[in-house]
């Protein structure tokens, strides 16, 4: 593979939000961080440090050949499944926030589901290239991955993990459809999606409360809807230049752990419509990038690849931001780059790699 420089400003717009993110994480958790820990800085060193390791392991990701994943996506995704599995064993897993989602590493907490994330793509990207004559054929062709990615929605809905399993299972339907699936299969699949989100919300008590603070989030103000209308409160007065830094009102204990799902409502509450466009251009640089990245790569493994991860990328943001600004029901999904989570930041910034990398193959 002729060896070329990477994509330069996707990597200083990554670069760039990320820093911002650690800037933010700070402003939006500074007050919490002093109340329970008694050190402002408690959520920005941790973001810090991920953030320094996370970008050397991107320079590093970024010079390696991509095609390594295909030979070793089986096994990778393999050790992924173990650990999603030890993570739901009582007493290995760490409960957070009701999920036991973490492996605990003294202060630190790794989440297995973000790995498995990058992993599934991996592999599915191998499958399709492997499989490619057999797409056609939904049962021989398609199914075998449906199954495969089901098994992991399972698994990281025994944490519980709601958000992520949609994450995971959209994001192989999206890998699916630019393969070339029937579309009238994904009319299918979607009818049996909607009736299992309902029955996942029917035996889950806290997702239908999610839903109807959805709905009405005044039904419960200083409950299920509480978290919903805090948020809606930072983003309404930002106006056109906001607050100013470190001036939210929301981050004194009214907007629950502001630092992560909803950051971006201290962003809006500080920075206003200036600071959502300076947030969506970074987005989308790198989200447009990413996919002529894929578009352009010869490689079908490289395309698949690139494809999957950027739209994970661009799913999982516009998941968060629909939350945050009430157009669906809280997921606990986290904002790329930007939300505290150490987990969530290095397997990004790793993706970046992979994507950085397979820019080198072209011109």
């Amino acid at each position: 593979m002729k060896k070329n420089s990477i994509d330069l400003l996707m990597f200083i717009s990554i670069i760039v939000i990320s820093i911002f993110g650690i800037i933010m994480i700070y402003s939006a958790s500074y007050i919490w961080a002093e109340y329970k820990f008694n050190d402002a800085f408690k959520y920005v060193k941790h973001q810090g440090l991920f953030f320094i390791v996370g970008v050397i392991f991107m320079i590093m990701i970024s010079k390696i050949d991509y095609h390594i994943y295909l030979k070793y996506a089986n096994k990778i995704l393999f050790g992924c499944l173990v650990l999603l599995i030890l993570v739901a064993i009582p007493g290995i897993g760490t409960v957070r926030n009701g999920s036991r989602s973490w492996f605990g590493i003294g202060s630190f907490g790794i989440q297995p589901s973000e790995f498995t994330k990058l992993a599934l793509i991996m592999f599915t990207s191998k499958y399709l290239v492997n499989n490619e004559k057999n797409l056609k054929d939904i049962k021989k062709g398609v199914l075998p991955i449906l199954g495969i990615t089901m098994f992991v929605f399972a698994l990281i809905m025994l944490q519980p993990d709601f958000g992520t399993g949609t994450i995971v299972v959209i994001s192989i339907v999206g890998l699916l459809f630019v393969a070339g699936v029937n579309f009238k299969f994904f009319f299918k699949i979607g009818i049996i999606g909607v009736i299992g989100v309902v029955i996942l919300i029917a035996v889950a008590p806290y997702r239908l409360a999610r839903i109807v603070s959805f709905l009405d989030p005044w039904s419960d103000p200083l409950g299920s809807g509480f978290q919903i209308i805090q948020s809606l409160y930072a983003i309404g007065p930002g106006g056109l230049f906001g607050y100013g830094f470190l001036n939210s009102r929301q981050k004194h204990f009214y907007l629950p752990e502001p630092q992560t799902d909803f950051i971006f409502s201290i962003i809006s509450e500080e920075f206003g419509f200036l600071g959502i466009v300076i947030v969506a251009s970074l987005f989308l640089t790198i989200i447009i990038r990413g996919f002529r990245i894929s578009r352009n790569c010869s490689d079908m493994f490289g395309k698949y690849l690139v494809f999957g991860i950027i739209f994970q990328v661009a799913f999982q943001t516009v998941l968060n931001l629909m939350v945050v600004v009430g157009l669906i029901p809280v997921t606990g999904v986290t904002l790329p780059f930007l939300s505290y989570g150490g987990s969530s930041l290095l397997i990004t910034l790793c993706s970046m790699g992979i994507i950085l990398n397979v820019s080198r193959s072209q011109k």
